[in-house]
Order: C-alpha cells, then structure tokens, then sequence
C-alpha cells in the first residue's frame, strides 16, 4: 500500500482487481452483442414460427 499526504491510501491490487473485472464486462458486452446479432434472427425465427 502506498500512503500519500492525508488519509488517502492507494492499494494497487485493488485498482489491478476493478481494471480486471471492467476490462471482463466490456469483453462480454462485446461478445454477447455479437453473438446475438449472428444468432438472434435465426432464434427469433424458430420461436415465431417463421422458418
């Protein structure tokens, strides 16, 4: 843990660990967008029927 001047403390793991898990959503938002836009036509036209 690094102290700076005052009560503020900067734990580098704990930024290495929230870049991490963001890094993590962006890559599944991504993912998951497009797979639905590969996938979701064909899915939407076997649940309404329309194939």
């Amino acid at each position: 843990m690094v102290a700076t001047e005052g009560a503020l403390t900067v734990d580098f793991e704990s930024i290495r660990l929230v870049s991490l898990v963001l890094v993590e959503a962006v890559v599944l938002y991504v993912g998951y967008g497009a797979l639905e836009k590969v996938v979701g036509p064909a899915v939407t036209a076997v649940i309404t029927g329309r194939e």
